[in-house]
């Protein structure tokens, strides 16, 4: 497959989540993702307004991570941490699910946490996608994981955070898009470093990469516009 940079651009969260990233390094993504007109920047909750205000009068969205990356805070704790990143100026909201819940088989616990954060983040008319950590599951878990997240009324299911053992695989993607369907949003991040891999997300059926390396990438893709 074959995108120009600005279509592939669309694709990409433009991320930062390093606990050790300062201001300097927040505002250097933010600068990044101007120049390249990214879909959003992610970052910690405590960056986000500043991230809003670097983005104002662009396109680019401002996206936020909840219960990151262990999924194991309280539901009420990441209904509160979506409204006040809402309210920060958060556009778009990642979500980690209660993932020992799953494991342990307690799907309505895992439901209803998604529903929790969902109704929040869409009472505001924002965007959640939700992080179902798929190396931490069997494959039959990453389906029934992907299944709850339609059910919980999000927007996206995602692979990973990109901070345990690994991060996105083409062949999750698939099963994640077999188990939701074909219209369902699917997030692949972690571990994405180069053109050919962003691809193979894609044509697995990503609608979105979560990407730190998005420049490195993007250039790769401006030498074959």
């Amino acid at each position: 497959m074959k995108l120009t940079q600005a279509q592939l651009a669309k694709y990409m969260d433009h991320t930062m989540l390093k606990p050790e990233a300062t201001a300097e390094m927040i505002d250097k993504t933010v600068g990044e993702a101007r120049k390249y007109n990214t879909a959003s920047v992610c970052i910690n909750p405590y960056w986000v307004k500043r991230v809003h205000e670097g983005l104002e009068g662009t396109d680019v969205n401002t996206c936020t991570v909840i219960g990151f990356p262990l999924g194991a805070t309280s539901t009420a704790s990441k209904v509160f941490e979506t409204k006040q990143a809402i309210a920060d100026g958060a556009d778009e909201i990642d979500m980690v699910i209660n993932i020992g819940e799953l494991k342990g088989g307690n799907d309505q616990a895992v439901e209803d946490d998604i529903r929790a954060v969902a109704e929040a983040t869409h009472a505001e008319g924002k965007l959640l996608k939700v992080i179902i950590e798929n190396c931490l599951l069997t494959d039959e878990e990453k389906k029934r994981a992907s299944r709850l997240t339609v059910k919980g009324g999000a927007d996206f299911v995602k692979t990973s955070t990109g901070f345990s053992t690994s991060g996105a695989k083409a062949q999750d993607v698939k099963l994640m898009r077999e188990a939701v369907g074909p219209d369902f949003k699917i997030k692949a991040a972690g571990g994405i470093h180069s053109l050919a891999e962003a691809y193979d997300m894609i044509e697995a059926g990503a609608n979105r990469l979560g990407v730190s390396a998005s420049v490195k990438i993007l250039e790769e893709a401006a030498k074959q516009d």
